[in-house]
C-alpha cells in the first residue's frame, strides 16, 4: 500500500458501536488512515480522540456521504496519494479484504483502476431492499457506461485519485457513489469487480439510507446521466473512433460491426425504421437506443435508421401514414405539401394518422428488415467463399 500510495478513508456517521472495531481492523493493514466525521452526534468525536495519528476531517453538520468522500479525496491528494481505498464504519465490510483490492490494482498494467467490492447476494443476512436496489443500480449503469458489474453500490472500493481529481461531480449523499462510477467511465477509467465479505448485523449496523428521497435521488440523478449519454457521451465517443480510425475502418469495424451477423444487422436496421417512422417524435433516438441495448442489437444501425424522419423527409412520412390510415378506416382526405408543411392539416385526424403511422411503420420495418437479411445474407457469404480462397 506504502508502494502504491494508498490509504483508507473512513467516512462515518453515527456509528459510535461500530466504528472503534472498524479502525482497529484497517490499522492491522496500514496506518495511512483519513477519517471524515460527517457530524456525527452521538459518542464518535470522543472515541476518534483515542487515535491522534490519524488524519481527522471534523464537520459540525452533517452533509452527506458524497461531500464526506469528495473532502476525503482533496485530503488524500494534498497529502500525495494516488489511491484511496473506502471503507464503510457499520461494520459490514472486512478489513481482511484490503489485500484483495491492492492485489487487483498491482495486477493493472495502466493502474488506471476503479474498483468495487462485490457482495455475494444470495447472503441471506443482505436486505431484499438492498438486493433490489442494486439490481436497479446495475441496470443503469450497464445503460450508461456499457459496463456489466454485479454490484455497484457497494461502499467498499479502491479509488484511483490521480484519474478522478479533474472530474466534475455534482452530488453530495449517497447517490454520489454512482456519479462518480459513471463518470470515471466515461473518462476512460476501467471499472470492475472485486469479491468480498459482507456483514449486515441489525444489532450493532446503523443504515442512514432513506428509502424514498435516496432512492428518488438516485432515480433524479440516472434520468440525467442517461441524458447525457444519449445526446452526448455516445456521439462524443462515436466521434472520437471515427477520427482515431479514419472513414474507411470506422465504417466497417463501428458503423457496420463487421463481426455482426447478417440476422442481427437486419434486425438493428427494421428496429430503426420502425422506431423512425413512429408517431414517437421527439423521443426517437432514446427510445431506440434504449431498445438496441435492451435487445442487444446493433446501436450504431439502428441509430442511423431511424433517422428515417429526419426534418427534409418529415412531410413525406406524414403524408404516407395519413395515406396509410385512410385506406385502413376508409376515409378520403386530399392534402397539400402545404396543408402538411405550413397548417399541419393531418394532425385536424389524429386517429386516422396514428394508426397510419403504426401499419407504416411496421410494414416497412419488416419489408427492409427482410430485404437487408438476404441481401447481407448473401454479402456474408461471398465474403467468407473469398476468405476461404
Amino acid at each position: 500500500m506504502a508502494r502504491l500510495k494508498c490509504c483508507v478513508i473512513v467516512p462515518t456517521y453515527n456509528n459510535q458501536k461500530t466504528l472503534r472495531t472498524v479502525l482497529d481492523a484497517v490499522l492491522q493493514f496500514s496506518e495511512n488512515i483519513l477519517i471524515v466525521n460527517d457530524g456525527s452526534t452521538d459518542s464518535t468525536a470522543e472515541i476518534l480522540k483515542s487515535y491522534p495519528n490519524l488524519v481527522q476531517i471534523q464537520w459540525p453538520k452533517n452533509q452527506g456521504k458524497g461531500k464526506a468522500l469528495r473532502a476525503g479525496f482533496k485530503k488524500a491528494l494534498e497529502l500525495g496519494f494516488r489511491y484511496a481505498i473506502t471503507i464503510d464504519s457499520d461494520g459490514q465490510h472486512f478489513a481482511t479484504d484490503i489485500p484483495i483490492f491492492i492485489k487487483a490494482l498491482e495486477q493493472e498494467p495502466t493502474k488506471n483502476l476503479l474498483l468495487i467490492g462485490e457482495r455475494s447476494m444470495a447472503d441471506v443476512t443482505i436486505p431484499k431492499k438492498s438486493s433490489f436496489g442494486n439490481k436497479f443500480s446495475n441496470f443503469w449503469f450497464w445503460f450508461e457506461t456499457g459496463i456489466r458489474l454485479r454490484d455497484t453500490q457497494c461502499g467498499y472500493r479502491l479509488y484511483p485519485l490521480v484519474y478522478l481529481k479533474d472530474l466534475t461531480f455534482y452530488t453530495s449523499k449517497f447517490e454520489f457513489e454512482i456519479e462518480v462510477i459513471v463518470r470515471a467511465a466515461w473518462n476512460g477509467t476501467l471499472v470492475k469487480n472485486v469479491p468480498v465479505k459482507v456483514l449486515y448485523d441489525e444489532f450493532e449496523r446503523v443504515s442512514h439510507f432513506r428509502p424514498v428521497i435516496d432512492f428518488t435521488r438516485i432515480s433524479i440523478l440516472n434520468t440525467w446521466l442517461v441524458l447525457l449519454t444519449i445526446f452526448y457521451i455516445k456521439p462524443r465517443d462515436l466521434l472520437r473512433r471515427f477520427k482515431k480510425k479514419g472513414f474507411r475502418r470506422f465504417f466497417y469495424e463501428d458503423f457496420w460491426h463487421n463481426n455482426d451477423s447478417p440476422k442481427k444487422k437486419a434486425l438493428s436496421i427494421a428496429l430503426g425504421v420502425f422506431i423512425g417512422l413512429s408517431p414517437l417524435w421527439g423521443f426517437h433516438s432514446l427510445i431506440v437506443i434504449f431498445l438496441a441495448l435492451l435487445f442487444k442489437l446493433n446501436k450504431v444501425i439502428a441509430f442511423a435508421f431511424s433517422n428515417i424522419s429526419l426534418p427534409p423527409f418529415i412531410p413525406f412520412v406524414l403524408y404516407a401514414s395519413s395515406k396509410v390510415g385512410q385506406v385502413v378506416t376508409g376515409q378520403d382526405y386530399t392534402y397539400s405539401i402545404e396543408d402538411i408543411t405550413e397548417h399541419f392539416e393531418v394532425m385536424k385526424h389524429l386517429k386516422t394518422y396514428i394508426i397510419g403511422s403504426i401499419l407504416l411503420s411496421i410494414t416497412t420495418a419488416m419489408i427492409l428488415g427482410l430485404m437487408a437479411y438476404v441481401f447481407l445474407t448473401i454479402f456474408d457469404r461471398k465474403k467468407i467463399a473469398v476468405q476461404n480462397g
